[in-house]
């Protein structure tokens, strides 16, 4: 059985949408039904008139920009002619003068399960925007493409807000989009007029491959259910002078530079941080980003049982391995990142700089995992009556 996302429900009952007004719309190009077809241009068909205006996230609705302050345009839809408002521009929340004519935004966008995506950020600050003028937020639905039962890492501190963590929140969340805004909406008292328009036979032990649905990259470096897999830990290495992969046909799976011995490394790690993962000493050489035009040594990452991988401890391991056998050719990377001028990258990342102070200090990763399990029980217990799947 596929599952059936809140784009097919409203399209399958368009009584939904029909009394909702003028419309905007939040989505990009993995805005998509089962058939490969555009969320825009499907929801334009089945409600002529009412769907006014476009909105895009980070990478633009084709998903043509790369990361971390690379801008989009505003722009008109080819085909549909409605202005398409980019919130990844000068500003990143929409205006209110985009707002004001809309009596609701609808908000389709494929999240993949990680606190850093920005995604959901973006659907926070039009949730904002939409409580402020009384209008109504409606998100379809979709499923977190690496299961809904799973949470990982520290939860991101308040006075670390960022567009990369705009409420504290786990590194690997457990929630689908929908369950999320309504976290965020309560829990951080947004006051918006949410409805969440559910997925209609998802479970949460579900990996996207088991739902049925087609995958389309959401954003540039996001090519495979495998990147959003390996993504929650292989993220951190934005933050250092490691190539996590960008540049090649691997985003994400990818870590290596050039002053590194693979088996050395291999030999530092700690082998209970590579529980159902395999570390393939490899060698490759970036066209763009980090060490570009150089060969790099290092690792792929071949997850071999997701049910026992957790890509925030193998990344951490990763990391601590090669700060630890390379200290004075290892770094981190200098800000700016994500709009953040003052603090480290690895930091901005993490929601924390105490994680890597005590990476520094050559902390345990076992120990850092400990510290934060208080974190993510109490997180378990306060998103309980959000989850919308059993």
């Amino acid at each position: 059985m596929t599952v059936i996302t809140g784009l097919e429900n409203v399209l399958a009952d368009p009584r939904i949408l029909r009394s909702r007004g003028r419309l905007g719309l939040l989505y990009n190009q993995a805005s998509i039904n089962k058939n490969f077809q555009s969320a825009a241009e499907l929801l334009a068909a089945a409600f002529p008139g009412q769907v006014r205006m476009l909105f895009g996230p980070q990478h633009g609705v084709y998903c043509t920009e790369q990361d971390n302050m690379r801008e989009t345009a505003h722009a008109i839809h080819p085909k549909l002619g409605l202005p398409i408002v980019s919130l990844y521009s000068k500003e990143r929340r929409p205006s209110r003068a985009a707002i004001e004519p809309l009596d609701a935004v609808v908000v389709d966008l494929q999240d993949v399960g990680t606190r850093v995506y920005t995604f959901a950020t973006t659907a926070v600050y039009v949730m904002q925007a939409c409580a402020e003028l009384g209008k109504e937020v409606i998100v379809l639905d979709r499923p977190n493409p690496i299961n809904g039962l799973d949470v990982e890492g520290n939860v991101s501190r308040a006075d670390f807000s960022s567009f990369v963590a705009p409420y504290p929140l786990p590194m690997r969340h457990g929630m689908t989009i929908g369950e999320l805004m309504r976290y965020y909406n309560e829990v951080h008292d947004i006051g918006c007029q949410l409805t969440v328009i559910p997925l209609q036979g998802w479970k949460r032990w579900m990996w996207f491959e088991d739902t049925g649905l087609p995958w389309a990259l959401p954003s540039p470096n996001m090519p495979t259910v495998e990147t959003a897999v390996v993504y929650p830990g292989q993220v951190l290495l934005e933050g250092t002078n490691l190539s996590e992969g960008r540049g090649t046909t691997k985003p994400f799976e990818f870590v290596g530079a050039p002053f590194i011995e693979p088996e050395r490394v291999l030999s530092a790690i700690d082998p209970t941080a590579l529980e159902g993962v395999r570390l393939r000493p490899m060698e490759f050489r970036p066209t763009f980003n980090k060490w570009k035009d150089c060969v790099c040594r290092g690792f792929q990452i071949h997850v071999v049982k997701r049910q026992s991988y957790r890509p925030v401890r193998t990344s951490l391991a990763i990391l601590s391995a090669i700060m630890t056998l390379y200290p004075q050719e290892f770094q981190w990377a200098h800000p700016p990142y994500e709009y953040v001028f003052d603090k480290l990258p690895i930091d901005v990342i993490m929601g924390d700089d105490s994680i890597r102070e005590q990476l520094q200090s050559g902390r345990p990763v076992a120990e850092l995992e400990d510290q934060w399990s208080e974190q993510l029980r109490r997180y378990e217990s306060a998103r309980r009556r959000f989850l919308l799947y059993s």
